[in-house]
């Protein structure tokens, strides 16, 4: 594929942005393929050295906020007729019910998320906090030195289980984080379209 198709194939992709997102990412692109050229490279070996389409798509979707998709997308493009003004009123017993229900399912689920990542870390503290008080419990009041050895062995294994979980619960917060952001950029792809193109 050479800089034009490329090109092309790019600006498509991104129909859902706006015009400068579009200019902007495309002028970088487009400049990278020729700083290769320059270097030496030929100009389809340059497009190739970029990746995808697809992966590029997703790199540029990555870096623009949601909420400047979701504007671009439901900005229109032109002013409402009176007609469907009209309609606009007397359908908004239906509509807006349901656009408050969405945006209200939403930040719960985005709420309950993050609930999940902070109850994770309440739990492991908890633990640790359980094992500071069994070693302080074997100093202040032992029971004897089995009773010591006993609430001290507790302690310092309440402390290992929870230096173990604060490790499993970030590789669990990563997971989390990563899906997240998938379904973050499956949302942007539907709101820009613009389909799978491969190089």
């Amino acid at each position: 594929m050479n800089k034009a198709e490329f090109t092309q194939q790019l600006t498509n992709s991104l129909a859902g942005l706006s015009q400068y997102d579009i200019s902007r990412s495309v002028d970088y692109y487009t400049e990278m393929i020729d700083d290769r050229v320059e270097d030496g490279m030929s100009e389809e070996d340059a497009v190739a050295a970029l990746g995808s389409i697809d992966e590029i798509r997703s790199k540029i979707l990555e870096e623009v906020p949601i909420t400047k998709i979701v504007k671009e997308k439901m900005t229109p493009k032109r002013s409402f007729g009176a007609g469907e003004i009209v309609l606009l009123v007397l359908g908004s017993p239906v509509w807006l019910p349901l656009l408050l229900a969405g945006i209200i399912v939403t930040l719960a689920l985005y709420i309950s998320f993050w609930s999940i990542i902070f109850s994770l870390y309440v739990a492991d503290f908890s633990v640790f906090i359980s094992g500071i008080a069994g070693l302080i419990i074997a100093v202040i009041k032992p029971g004897g030195p089995f009773g010591a050895l006993f609430y001290a062995g507790c302690g310092i294994a309440l402390i290992g289980v929870s230096i173990l979980l604060f490790f499993g619960f970030n590789q669990v917060t990563k997971g989390l984080l990563f899906i997240s952001k998938m379904i973050i950029l499956g949302i942007k792809k539907m709101f820009v379209g613009g389909g799978k193109n491969e190089t």
